[in-house]
């Protein structure tokens, strides 16, 4: 079985993500866009090299895979594999990583 390990920072967006769908959408939302999150979150487990590079938002070896509108940002050489952040697309996540780059 594949595993992954979330950093503090992506368990902070989890509980962030789940709050605010909460209360933008209700319950029933918050669990769907979350389960879709765990979803991905063990496909890229099994599969590390299927998400994209995007050297145009950051140097760091790190890689982003979509699900709705966040990105799940993660070190695929790790192992477990390393799951950095969960983040809107909305974010300025050019100006998060330089000032912050990802880190597990």
């Amino acid at each position: 079985m594949s595993r992954f390990r979330l950093s503090p920072e992506a368990q902070s967006d989890l509980e962030a993500i789940r709050r605010y769908l909460t209360r933008k959408g209700g319950p029933t939302l918050a669990r769907h866009v979350l389960g879709e999150i765990r979803h991905a979150l063990r496909f890229i487990a099994e599969n590390p090299g299927a998400g994209h590079k995007r050297e145009d938002l950051t140097d760091e070896k790190v890689k982003f895979w979509p699900v709705f509108s966040y990105l799940i940002v993660y070190e695929p050489s790790m192992r477990p594999i390393g799951i950095v952040r969960i983040i809107h697309g909305a974010q300025d996540v050019e100006t998060m990583f330089s000032e912050k780059p990802p880190q597990m």
